[in-house]
């Protein structure tokens, strides 16, 4: 959440930023409603002051008349204070409510766009294969070498939802330990997390718990959600707490099921293991000083790049247009990796890292007490290490020999515990 006397300051910067986001949300609705909590606090200090004024006089000397005088002013003030806390807690709420809707501003280098087209590729990483062979996708290797049941998923679960076996059980394990241990090396602390988080949480990272196009499944009656991805549950970690600068930056990594409705357009049919209501993800999430973020940022992408590089896979890094970057990014890198069987051969996304600055933060009420004593607001970071699915699908694609077997990308084999998955003897 941006801060109220900012939106006022720069509102046309700030009307402009929703714009390019593509986004709808009343920047001058949030002025209105700030001016007036402005209003209403001054009027009710007044009255505080009149108040205090008059219990003051109550403790004289005083005749009949004028003591029944005060008694009466007492009783009035009261009544007129209770209107008037009443006024400013609705419009308080009323603020928040609006704010909320305000996206965060946009990194001044970041690409003007409306669709994720309009990204702009700033390094590619690897040449994709050419085959001698006819390829397959993903599903088709899936399902001829028993590692994937989609059908099955759905009689029991529902659509996009799928069973994994035998080979793929193991190397998705090996993707997670591989993930878990590149952050271990470069010092983050490891987490496995909740997999539910409560919906003032998901309201304070960003996520929408609620309305025909969340992508969130909500709990009824429990006021609380799925999570959608373990950022959520880190960056709930700390809400509510000032934390130490010397500590700073606090490097998390966190594994957790996620679990998303794709509501919408993303709910649009897409083949496979693309995009699906349930899979693991190993998360990274940093609360860093605002001097540190943009630097923190780099290190998050880099970590990817160093992942994605070890699994030997080819992909660009783009940098996100501002109406893909979603409310509460500043700027946003994203990994996408080659995928052969996706449209006859394109980059698809596979992880995504972004410098939130301070808006998750102000929602969550996340400080530090800065050298000169005052308590401020951190800067969150968070950035994908491994989404289970998608690498899976993209080592499945690179690595299909011309007989149907996949070869399982080096760095995992110590992990699953072999180097070929091939078709299962009859």
């Amino acid at each position: 959440m941006l801060d109220y006397k900012f939106i006022k300051d720069n509102l046309e910067a700030v009307k402009e930023n929703i714009k390019n986001r593509n986004m709808h949300a009343d920047a001058d609705k949030v002025v209105e409603l700030f001016d007036k909590r402005t209003a209403l606090v001054t009027k009710q200090q007044e009255l505080q002051q009149k108040r205090n004024e008059n219990a003051k006089a109550m403790k004289q000397k005083l005749d009949d008349k004028t003591r029944a005088e005060l008694i009466e002013t007492g009783k009035n003030l009261k009544e007129e204070l209770a209107q008037f806390e009443k006024e400013l807690s609705e419009t308080e709420t009323a603020l928040e409510e609006a704010a909320r809707q305000i996206p965060n501003m946009i990194h001044p280098d970041a690409p003007i766009g409306k669709l994720d087209t309009e990204n702009l590729e700033v390094k590619k990483v690897g040449t994709p294969r050419k085959f001698d062979f006819e390829p397959k996708d993903h599903v088709q290797l899936a399902e001829e070498l028993d590692l994937l049941d989609f059908d099955r998923g759905t009689k029991v679960s529902g659509p996009k939802f799928y069973y994994l076996k035998n080979e793929s059980v193991f190397l998705e394990q090996a993707l997670i330990m591989y993930a878990l241990n590149t952050l271990k090396k470069h010092g983050f602390e490891i987490f496995i997390t909740p997999d539910i988080a409560k919906e003032e949480v998901l309201k304070g990272i960003g996520f929408n718990p609620r309305g025909n196009e969340s992508n969130v499944y909500s709990i009824e009656e429990e006021g609380t959600c799925l999570v959608a991805t373990a950022e959520i549950t880190l960056g709930g970690y700390h809400s509510g707490e000032i934390l130490e600068k010397s500590k700073l930056p606090l490097m998390y990594g966190g594994l957790s099921h996620c679990f998303r409705r794709e509501a919408g357009a993303a709910g649009q049919f897409s083949k496979g293991l693309y995009r699906v209501h349930q899979f693991d993800k190993v998360e990274m999430f940093v609360y860093s000083t605002p001097e540190k973020s943009d630097e923190m940022h780099e290190k998050l992408r880099q970590i990817e790049e160093e992942i994605f590089t070890g699994l030997g896979l080819p992909f660009h890094v783009v940098d996100t247009c501002s109406g893909d970057l979603g409310a509460p990014a500043y700027r946003k890198w994203d990994l996408e990796a080659w995928m052969p069987g996706r449209n006859g051969g394109e980059y698809g996304e596979v992880t995504s890292t972004s410098n939130c600055t301070d808006y998750q933060a102000r929602r969550l009420n996340i400080k530090y007490k800065d050298d000169d004593g005052k308590n401020k607001y951190v800067h969150t970071l968070n950035g994908t290490a491994i989404a289970v699915g998608r690498a899976m699908l993209a080592i499945f694609e690179n690595y299909q020999n011309a007989d149907g077997s996949i070869t399982i990308p080096q760095v995992l084999v110590p992990y699953c515990g072999f180097d070929k998955i091939g078709p299962k003897k009859k």
